[in-house]
């Protein structure tokens, strides 16, 4: 017998249960989607894995890629329209359902369009020439006659048609995606190249949206863990007489896991403050101040030189070389609200709600964990209040579903403030050495790079969740940190470069992939360091990475951003020593070194003084390729951005050696609207190249193009993130100003 009765279209035809099921907190029609699965297949290769025509001329498509906030809502409809010949308003899209979507790998690296989007157009472009073919059949005329237009395969000359409803409405294709299957011509795109709405923005800005924090279950009771007071420390012994004045609380306690659950949420606040327990031991973290010393001293599993081209002998015999160090903080993903998930977990099935942007990965993970078949494990993907890497939400997740097991009953988690803060897994720190030499006319002739990263990274071990680590559950798929190593080495022309990455054994504070992980600060040292070797050789910042670049797409984008931010080429000017000083920074990135191409100029007002910086205006040139949806991929741009920023001037996790202690705003501040620069995004369409995803790469240049305009504008260089105003008085004193 199944475990879900129910078939993905047969959900469809019963009057689109899926999507009523997350219109509101609950409601009956949330029982049937609950018990959904497809009778027929989730196969990638299939179209019939991502598209399902229905008999009233509408469409569903299935994504296993889910919208962080990224637009992919409306991204996914227009590549499917597009090749469908329909309007994005006849496109029902449902994602990130373990049960009913495809597997389409995680929500990260800005692949949602890049590699989602392209397997769902072709999906639709294998369709549209198997349905032009149904119609031959039918009208009698060639295939090159015909085409698929608002619903129905017509005569391109005019004339009736037939519609695809009449086709193959509420019927399978059964029908292997054709990787060959011909695009529409660029030229004559009608959906695909607009701006056109996100439809989930009117039911969110009206607060009529339901996240994964408004989710409802019958019988639903509320939960609390209780983390320990000095991370990994073990769980000696439980008060349960300190929390007796509290009714219908249970305690839940799996060897160090410790949680409460309650009727409602106040009442679960309550006895996780007041549930007294003892706990032993745990790890010790670096002193603070001692960061990059532990990271440099570290334990290193292994060396990797990942770039490495002529010869190194080049460097040790240059007559001058020029080195800088550049050191990257940890970082929380500090999302604006706290993480959550629902669970509804029986003994032979299990069923998740949950903001993760890995449903389909972390499906075998709790699967795995739970003790129980794949097939009988569903993951639910609903909006969360903020995802930009792996952050709270898969734990939330985790949480919830230990103790749903546990009381057998559904269970909502909602982290607190400190706990997002606190227990979150952080961006990791980054330590990069960076050497290099120039000859008589400036150029670069020899580049080398040391960077010391961890290895919990993407391919490599992962880190685990919190509550089944803490349960004593081994051997769990977990959280990777990213592709860290990436952009570590220039763009630009170097006849003798190496990069080696030292990947260290362990890391202070359990790592993930935090937005463009690895890539800018990465990026920070490569660009900042590039400005260094501009101003030893006396050459305009603009003009030196012009020289160094072939790549015609790489000097259109530094051209287009010079234009916009209006870049005259000078020479370092002298510092004002007095008073407030204006200074401008550039910087390029060709992102991952294969996909976008990002260039930034930026403005900045510094006070010796106060150490403050003000960044007041920032340019940006992109260049994604095919450009699916201009102001949604504005907003992504922009977004990076003011991000990246908020990184750069201000976000940096304090601890002590037993904990986290950045545990609100006031200890982990970020960038406040007041700071907000004026910001420009130039789009560079190319209509006939691949397009790659929009949430990653404009973060990239950000922290060098701010340290570079800092110098331009008082003459020190800022190696260390965050830029906060001590950091900047200790560089002028240093430099004596």
């Amino acid at each position: 017998m199944s475990l879900f009765p129910l078939s993905r279209r047969g959900l469809l035809k019963a009057g689109g249960a899926i999507v009523v099921s997350f219109a509101v907190p609950w409601h009956p029609a949330a029982a049937q989607a609950a018990a959904a699965t497809p009778a027929h297949t989730l196969d990638p290769k299939q179209v019939d894995g991502f598209l399902a025509f229905h008999g009233d001329g509408s469409v569903s498509v299935f994504s296993g890629k889910v919208d962080l906030g990224t637009g992919l809502r409306i991204a996914m409809r227009q590549m499917a329209a597009e090749e469908l010949g329909i309007g994005v308003e006849r496109i029902t899209l449902i994602e990130g359902d373990t049960a009913l979507t495809p597997d389409q790998g995680p929500t990260s690296g800005s692949t949602g369009v890049a590699r989602g989007g392209i397997q769902i157009r072709q999906a639709a472009a294998t369709a549209r020439q198997a349905l032009i073919g149904l119609g031959r059949d039918r009208l009698q005329r060639p295939a090159a006659e015909l085409d698929l237009v608002d619903g129905a395969v017509r005569p391109v000359a005019g004339g009736a048609g037939v519609t695809v409803a009449s086709l193959i409405g509420d019927r399978w294709l059964d029908l292997a995606i054709d990787p060959q299957a011909p695009l529409r011509d660029p030229d004559g795109y009608k959906v695909v190249g607009q701006s056109l709405p996100r439809p989930d923005l009117p039911e969110k800005v009206m607060g009529h949206h339901v996240y994964v924090h408004d989710f409802k279950l019958p019988g639903m009771v509320h939960g609390r863990v209780i983390r320990p007071p000095a991370i990994g420390a073990h769980l000696d012994s439980v008060d349960d007489a300190s929390i007796a004045g509290l009714d219908g609380v249970q305690i839940v306690r799996i060897k160090d896991f410790l949680g409460v659950v309650a009727a409602d949420e106040w009442t679960a606040v309550s006895a996780a403050a007041r549930l007294k327990a003892v706990w032993s031991g745990g790890q010790q973290l670096p002193q603070q101040g001692d960061l990059y010393d532990a990271v440099r001293h570290g334990a290193v599993e292994r060396d990797a030189t990942i770039v490495s081209r002529g010869d190194r002998a080049v460097l040790r015999g240059a007559a001058a070389v020029h080195r800088a160090t550049y050191q990257w903080p940890i970082q929380s993903h500090a999302s604006l609200g706290p993480s959550c998930a629902v669970a509804d977990i029986k003994p032979d099935q299990a069923t998740v709600w949950t903001a993760s942007q890995a449903t389909h990965r972390f499906h075998l993970a709790f699967a795995k964990f739970l003790d129980l078949p794949s097939d009988r494990v569903r993951l639910i993907y609903l909006d969360g209040s903020g995802c930009y890497g792996m952050n709270g939400h898969e734990d939330a997740a985790a949480d919830a579903a230990l103790m749903s097991r546990a009381v057998g009953r559904p269970v909502r988690v909602q982290w607190m403030r400190a706990d997002e803060h606190g227990w979150d897994p952080k961006g990791p720190p980054q330590l990069l050495d960076v050497a290099a030499a120039l000859d008589d006319d400036g150029r670069i002739t020899a580049w080398r790079c040391d960077a010391w990263l961890p290895i919990a990274t993407a391919g490599l071990p992962n880190i685990p969740l919190l509550a089944p680590q803490a349960a004593g559950i081994a051997q769990v798929p977990g959280i990777s940190a990213g592709l860290l190593d990436q952009n570590a080495d220039p763009a630009y022309a170097v006849p003798n470069l190496e990069v080696t990455i030292h990947w260290l054994k362990d890391t202070p504070l359990r790592p993930s992939n935090i937005r463009a992980p690895g890539k800018i600060a990465n990026s920070f040292a490569v660009e900042a360091f590039t400005d260094e070797l501009a101003a030893a050789a006396g050459i305009d910042p603009l003009e030196f990475r012009r020289r160094g670049l072939s790549d015609p797409r790489g000097l259109a984008v530094l051209d287009r951003v010079a234009a916009s931010f209006g870049w005259d080429p000078r020479p370092t000017p002298a510092p004002a020593r007095n008073g407030p000083a204006e200074g401008r920074g550039i910087a390029y990135v060709h992102y991952k070194q294969a996909e976008n191409y990002v260039a930034m100029a930026m403005a900045v007002t510094v006070d010796p003084q106060s150490g403050e910086i003000r960044v007041t205006r920032v340019a940006c040139a992109h260049d994604c390729g095919l450009v699916i949806n201009p102001d949604a991929l504005k907003n992504q741009i922009e977004g990076s951005i003011v991000q990246t920023l908020s990184r750069s001037l201000h976000e940096e996790v304090t601890f002590d050696r037993a904990h986290v202690t950045s545990l609100d705003w006031a200890s982990y501040p970020i960038l406040t609207f007041p700071e907000l620069p004026e910001i420009t995004v130039d789009l560079i369409e190319r209509r006939r190249e691949p397009p790659f995803g929009g949430g990653e790469a404009a973060a990239a240049p950000v922290a060098a193009a701010l340290a570079n305009a800092v110098f331009d504008a008082v003459g020190v260089r800022l190696r260390t993130v965050p830029f906060t105003p001590d950091r900047v008085k200790a560089a002028l004193k240093e430099r004596g100003a």
